[in-house]
């Protein structure tokens, strides 16, 4: 099994990285009942990504990665816009038609391409298998950046997140910082499916999130196991892709999703 380790080394710390910010990002994710925010965004920013290797970006560089972020802050402002002028339509409802027009627009752009079933598998399930020491490293320094303005931020930023969870978040000051969450979150997401793709990035945000949720209590708590958790499932999953010669991202996922089943069957009873 050792000899794997130099052609996981990378991917596994990229698959790190991610999970450090995507963890934290998830909590308040799931604190606000938005949970398919963050699939909404990935799909917007990879529809910015279609419309980038159509034109003939490529599926990897500085613009092409410059298009997908300005679609993902459209998305971000059309959410908080959103939220904050009509009450009587639920942001889990906008959320979930912008998923699926930003969907069904990019498999009509990728139908009239001859690459078209091969872009779009890229960008579901990414190549993080593949992901360079460079991007590792670029990666890891934007993050930083973000994750030390959320650290910096947090009592805002978690206060918006608590108060929108039950329906209180309807001062100026608090859209402000609400714009600021789905900006940075937006950004996040953008950077992050550009190396692991749409459904990865989905289940980094989440499946860690809500298992952490079976077991323990607290925030600094719950980004401890959710870690401990992103992490365990990121090697388990790598393993499984080399061994068994199937795709790295849906791999992983699937090992997400079956170490959620089991952390469902033997949660604490006080669970439910």
């Amino acid at each position: 099994m050792f000899e794997y380790f130099d052609i996981i080394l990378w991917p596994l710390l990229a698959a790190f990285v991610i999970t450090g910010i995507h963890v934290y990002l998830g909590m308040h994710v799931v604190t606000r009942g938005v949970i398919f925010v963050d699939l909404a965004l990935a799909q917007v920013a990879a529809l910015g990504m279609a419309v980038g290797v159509l034109f003939g970006l490529g599926q990897d560089g500085v613009t092409l990665y410059l298009l997908a972020l300005g679609f993902t802050f459209f998305g971000a402002l059309l959410f908080s816009y959103t939220r904050s002028v009509n009450d009587r339509v639920p942001q889990e409802a906008i959320i979930g038609i912008t998923y699926v027009v930003a969907a069904a627009v990019m498999i009509l752009l990728f139908s009239k391409s001859p690459e078209g079933a091969e872009h779009l598998n890229h960008i579901l399930v990414g190549s993080i298998l593949f992901v360079t020491p460079k991007v590792v490293l670029l990666t890891l320094l934007l993050y930083a950046i973000i994750g030390l303005f959320h650290w910096r931020f947090r009592e805002q930023f978690l206060s918006v997140s608590l108060s929108e969870n039950s329906g209180t978040a309807t001062q100026v000051k608090s859209k402000r910082w609400d714009f600021l969450f789905y900006v940075t979150f937006g950004f996040v997401v953008t950077v992050s499916v550009t190396i692991a793709g749409v459904l990865l990035v989905f289940s980094f945000l989440i499946i860690p999130a809500v298992a952490a949720l079976l077991f323990v209590e607290g925030i600094s708590s719950r980004l401890i196991f959710g870690w401990i958790f992103s992490l365990v499932g990121s090697i388990l999953g790598m393993l499984a892709s080399l061994l068994l010669d199937i795709p790295t991202g849906a791999a992983i996922v699937v090992t997400f999703g079956l170490m959620l089943v089991a952390a469902w069957l033997f949660r604490p009873k006080s669970a439910g």
